[in-house]
C-alpha cells in the first residue's frame, strides 16, 4: 500500500499507517491446494481428531462444487482426505461440521441447484458415525433459503437461514433432531442485505448472532429464551464469513473477513456491551479469503480458513495457545 505524502508549506507529513500493520500476524500452514479453487471452510474436533470441510471446485462460482473432508489425528500437523461428497443436481457450497448430542457427526451444506424450477438453493444434511463414511444427502429447511450455520443448544438445533430470493431477509429455524427444521422467527432481520451469520449461545441462555450485511457494517443480535425477541445493533466493522466462540474466561472471540484498507481474515475480540469488534490477530491472508472455522481443544485454539495470498485459493490451518492471544 503506497504511503500518501501530505505537503503543508515546506513540511511533509506522513499519515500514520492503518492499525492492522501494527498487529501481530499468526502462523499458518497450507493444508490443501490440490483443487483449482479451495474455499469456504469449517472445522470440528470429533473423536480425538480434527476434521476440516471445504468446497473444492473449478472456480469461486462454478457448477461443480464438492465438499471435501480432511482429517488430522495429530493436532493439525498432518492431514489426509477421508471423504469427498458430490451432487449431480447442485453445486455444493459452504459445508459446516457439527457434533450432534447423540455422538454422530453432522454436515450441513447448501446446494446451488442446476435446475431452478424448484428454487435456486436447497440446504442438505449428511450424517456420519466416524467422519469418514457418510449417508445420503437429506434435504432440510425451505427451498431458496440457505441454512448457513447450525448450532446445538442442549437437545435443540438452531440455524439462521438467509433468503436467496429477491426479497432479502434472514430467518431463525429450530429443530429437535437436526434434520427437520421449522421456522421459529420468520423475519429475524431484513435491514439491507443480511446473509451469513455466526450463532453463539452463552451459559446464561442468551443467544448472540453476528450477521453479515452487505455492503454495510455487520450487525449484532441478542435474544433471551425463547429467542422470539431480538435486539439488533450495528457493529463498528463490515464483516464476512463470521464465526465466534466463547473462551473459558468468558471472552468472546470472532473470526471474520475484514474489508478496511486490506481485505484479510482476522481474529477480533467481541464486546457485546458496546457492539464492537477489536482486531487482535491477523491471519496470513489476502484477496479471495475468509470463511473460518474455530475449534477450542484444551488450551489450543484451532482455526481453518482459506486465502489466495500465495497466488492460489488454498485451505490453511493455524493453532494458537490461548495464553498467546493478544489481549
Amino acid at each position: 500500500m503506497a504511503t500518501e505524502i501530505i505537503r503543508r508549506g515546506k513540511q511533509r507529513f506522513y499519515p500514520r499507517k492503518p492499525r492492522f500493520f501494527q498487529l501481530k500476524t499468526a502462523k499458518a500452514r497450507c493444508i490443501w491446494r490440490r483443487g483449482d479453487h479451495n474455499a469456504f471452510t469449517d472445522l470440528v474436533w470429533f473423536r480425538g481428531a480434527l476434521f476440516c470441510v471445504f468446497r473444492e471446485a473449478y472456480a469461486h462460482v462454478s457448477p461443480d462444487g464438492a465438499l471435501r473432508i480432511l482429517k488430522s489425528s495429530n493436532g493439525g500437523k498432518v492431514w489426509h482426505s477421508v471423504a469427498c461428497i458430490r451432487s449431480n443436481v447442485a453445486d455444493l457450497r459452504d459445508g459446516k461440521l457439527i457434533q450432534m448430542p447423540d455422538g454422530r457427526l453432522q454436515l450441513l451444506g447448501a446446494g446451488a441447484l442446476h435446475d431452478h424450477s424448484q428454487g435456486t438453493h436447497q440446504s442438505y444434511v449428511w450424517l456420519s458415525d466416524d467422519g469418514e463414511h457418510w449417508g445420503d444427502a437429506i434435504p432440510c429447511g425451505e427451498s431458496s433459503i440457505w441454512l448457513w450455520r447450525l448450532t446445538w443448544q442442549l437437545d435443540t438445533a438452531w440455524a439462521v437461514g438467509y433468503s436467496c430470493m429477491e426479497q432479502r431477509f434472514v430467518r431463525l429455524y429450530k429443530s429437535d433432531d437436526g434434520v427437520h427444521f421449522a421456522p421459529w422467527v420468520s423475519t429475524l432481520n431484513d435491514a439491507g442485505y443480511p446473509n451469513e451469520s455466526g450463532l453463539l449461545f452463552l451459559p446464561d441462555g442468551r443467544a448472540l448472532c453476528l450477521l453479515r450485511r452487505d455492503p454495510h457494517v455487520g450487525l449484532l443480535g441478542i435474544a433471551n429464551p425463547p429467542y422470539f425477541d431480538w435486539q439488533w445493533r450495528e457493529l463498528n466493522k463490515r464483516i464476512g464469513g463470521p464465526d465466534c466462540i466463547q473462551l473459558p474466561d468468558g471472552r468472546i472471540l470472532a473470526a471474520v473477513r475484514l474489508y478496511d484498507y486490506k481485505v484479510r481474515t482476522s481474529l477480533c475480540w467481541l464486546d457485546i456491551d458496546n457492539a464492537t469488534l477489536r482486531e487482535c490477530l491477523v491471519l496470513p491472508s489476502g484477496g479471495d479469503t475468509s470463511y473460518p472455522g474455530l475449534v477450542l481443544n484444551q488450551d489450543l485454539l484451532h482455526i481453518s480458513y482459506y486465502s489466495s495470498h500465495q497466488g492460489k485459493t488454498a485451505v490453511y490451518h493455524s493453532s494458537i495457545r490461548l495464553d498467546a492471544l493478544p489481549a
